[in-house]
């Protein structure tokens, strides 16, 4: 089972809009020397939702052959077409990953029995372990805990990507599907209590820029030593606050243009952080002991 700090990696991109392999074999290494615990390609913060399938694919199969069997990887293959879910669902396994992580279906608005019959097909259909992904405040849907709870009765769905930050409902997860469904954060600011909780861990942001403080501070709450979870994530609350500023990944992935990790390369319709955020996410850089 996977557990611990997961990045939610971003796409280096050049200042055209292609793929940066280079970059992203710089950030697999930087993931694995700092113990990131697993890479999730091509979710949100990846730009899925502007990559083309065959993007996609291959930057789900460069991941795998860059980590090389040093680290997990988690594929995000969610749409809000079924059938489309299910091709990449099918790449993400032929090229190699250890599971994928299926958004709900944004934009249908399907009902919560059009959720269920959703993730119960691509379960079915490829044989692969999954992690549903509920972030309401991306696709406008929203899945109930006890829609969550039938679904965790399928063998092949492990686990849950809770995105809402609301530590009440994750309680509600835990207790209807019980100790063999992982429950994930994915909401960095609430991440630790989340953990503290029951959660197995956090697919992160914030991980991108900060990966060994996350790792540790994940840790730290696995263990369930508030204390030193706690005096971790302290440092980092800036951090989880101001990489949201503009909508992610625009925050971040100028904050890893910052650092010197990648260039200032993102795709339309999302643009390069304005300079008043730049401001902010520098500073938060800095206080953070990034910089």
């Amino acid at each position: 089972m996977f557990q611990g700090s997961m990045v939610a990696l971003i796409t280096p991109m050049h200042p055209d809009g292609s793929l940066d392999q280079d970059a992203l074999a710089r950030l697999v290494q930087f993931h694995v020397d700092a113990g990131t615990d697993a890479i999730v390609a091509m979710g949100t913060t990846g730009e899925s939702a502007t990559l083309d399938a065959g993007e996609h694919c291959e930057v789900v199969r460069r991941v795998v052959e860059l980590a090389a069997g040093r680290v997990p990887i988690i594929a995000g293959t969610g749409s809000n077409s079924t059938q489309e879910a299910i091709e990449l669902t099918r790449c993400a396994q032929q090229a190699g990953v250890d599971a994928c992580l299926l958004v709900t279906p944004y934009y249908n608005k399907p009902t919560q029995e059009g959720l269920y019959l959703h993730f119960r097909k691509i379960a079915e259909t490829v044989d692969i372990p999954q992690i549903l992904y509920n972030v309401p405040g991306r696709t406008a849907v929203d899945m109930l805990p006890e829609t969550v709870a039938r679904l965790a009765v399928i063998p092949n769905i492990i686990g849950i990507k809770e995105a809402t930050g609301d530590i009440e409902r994750g309680r509600d997860i835990l207790r209807g599907c019980g100790p063999q469904f992982a429950l994930y954060s994915g909401d960095d600011a609430t991440a630790m209590e989340l953990i503290l909780a029951g959660a197995r861990g956090d697919i992160s942001v914030t991980a991108n820029v900060a990966p060994r403080a996350m790792h540790e501070m994940c840790a730290a709450a696995l263990a369930g030593d508030r204390a030193t979870a706690a005096a971790i994530n302290d440092t980092l609350m800036v951090l989880h606050r101001d990489l949201f500023v503009e909508a992610n990944p625009i925050p971040v992935k100028w904050a890893l243009h910052h650092m010197g990790m990648i260039e200032n390369g993102i795709r339309l319709p999302l643009t390069v952080l304005s300079e008043d955020g730049q401001i902010r996410v520098s500073q938060a850089l800095q206080q953070a002991g990034i910089l």
